[in-house]
């Protein structure tokens, strides 16, 4: 789990590094909020298609193998990404040809990136039994918030030497956590008690409405992510790398909050996937309500903070409720699909964000909140959904 952890920790430290910059460089190269918001889509789009696949693949021919080519192919993709915005900065290219290859870069990164995800929730699954499972997968979160914490800091840091720095930075980070888990990471003792499952469809009927649970958790969170580098520009009256540092600092701040929330108070505490709910969604709900009023860099930053605490305590019960919900045999094919209802939010997310944020700039947080009001209230009315998040 140790290694599991750093492993994870430096793949998310190399996506988030781009969350301050992605922004700012798309107006640098001409492109709309829309298109930025495109270059998101067309990444989890990817990850939304591939990720089922990734899963059942790892059952066949083992989760270390499905992890290296992961961590490899985002580090390709990078790499490319990194040369054409390059030649788009020095206008070697016109726009519409620096779009159409930066979203092919992105595309093959959501293929490759997306064997991560899943891989590792199955990889949790198979060396933690179903009393400690929620503790597990808030190992796996905790990874994602660490690396939000130090990856935009990183990349606001490097912002200042250019805006594609970061790029690189991701791109190298990622070969070398390609090297750490080939020689480190050892392939887990799985507890099949028969062959996987040949179809996803059993598998998904099991366990849907969670599935949804996550995906609307998703897209309210991604709606808002790919928005606020926008926001903090345009209230603030920011400079392109005066966007990247304030954004920088504020997702760190968020990303403290989530580490302290799955890092600490899961793991502690140990509470019911339905416990988890019960207190995060509320949370990550006052904090898009701030971000739909706040008007300066510490109410801006402070409402981010909150909604990311709640983020932290829903999603680990959410994956945790999937995971409990099936066989041990079913675990690459119920991560992939947890990974694909959540890349479907990443999918849709930077589309409404920046879409909703164009007619106004306050209608992303409204709609992410109206979002969590409506989970809640079916948490509050469904028992069955209850009594999945109950186990």
């Amino acid at each position: 789990m140790p290694i599991l952890f750093v492993a994870l920790f430096t793949s998310i430290l190399g996506l988030s590094v781009l969350f301050p910059i992605l922004a700012p460089l798309g107006r640098e190269l001409g492109f709309s909020e829309i298109e930025v918001g495109a270059l998101s889509t067309a990444y989890a789009l990817m990850q939304l298609v591939v990720s089922p696949i990734w899963g059942r693949r790892s059952e066949r021919v083992g989760r270390k193998p499905v992890l290296l080519i992961g961590v490899l192919g985002f580090a390709v993709s990078f790499v490319l990404f990194a040369i054409v915005a390059e030649a788009g900065l020095r206008r070697a290219f016109p726009p519409i040809a620096t779009f159409s290859l930066l979203l092919a870069c992105r595309a093959i990164g959501g293929t490759f990136s997306s064997a991560t995800l899943p891989t590792a929730q199955a990889y949790v699954a198979d060396v933690t039994g179903k009393d400690d499972r929620t503790a597990g997968m808030a190992v796996i979160g905790a990874a994602f918030g660490l690396g939000l914490i130090f990856g935009p800091a990183i990349g606001a840091g490097l912002s200042k030497v250019s805006l594609l720095a970061p790029v690189y930075f991701s791109a190298g980070l990622a070969f070398v956590n390609a090297g750490f888990i080939a020689a480190r990471l050892k392939e887990p003792a799985r507890h099949l008690t028969r062959k996987p499952p040949s179809s996803l469809r059993p598998v998904a009927a099991k366990v849907w409405p969670l599935l949804g649970v996550g995906l609307a958790i998703s897209l309210a969170s991604v709606a808002m992510e790919q928005t606020i580098a926008f926001c903090f520009q345009d209230r603030l009256h920011l400079t392109p790398k005066g966007t990247a540092v304030a954004v920088g600092i504020a997702l760190v701040c968020y990303g403290v909050v989530a580490v302290l929330a799955q890092g600490v108070l899961v793991r502690r505490f140990r509470w019911t996937p339905l416990r988890l709910l019960a207190n995060g969604l509320p949370c990550a709900l006052v904090g898009f309500l701030g971000l739909i009023v706040a008007r300066q860099r510490l109410t801006l930053t402070l409402a981010l903070a909150l909604q990311g605490f709640g983020q932290g305590l829903a999603m680990p019960g959410v994956t945790a409720a999937i995971s409990l919900g099936v066989s041990d045999d079913e675990q690459g094919a119920v991560a992939g699909l947890n990974s694909s209802a959540q890349a479907l939010g990443r999918l849709l997310g930077p589309v409404v964000g920046t879409g909703l944020y164009q007619i106004r700039p306050e209608y992303p947080y409204a709609f992410s909140a109206a979002l969590l009001v409506l989970v809640i209230t079916l948490l509050s009315s469904n028992a069955r959904l209850r009594a999945a998040m109950a186990r």
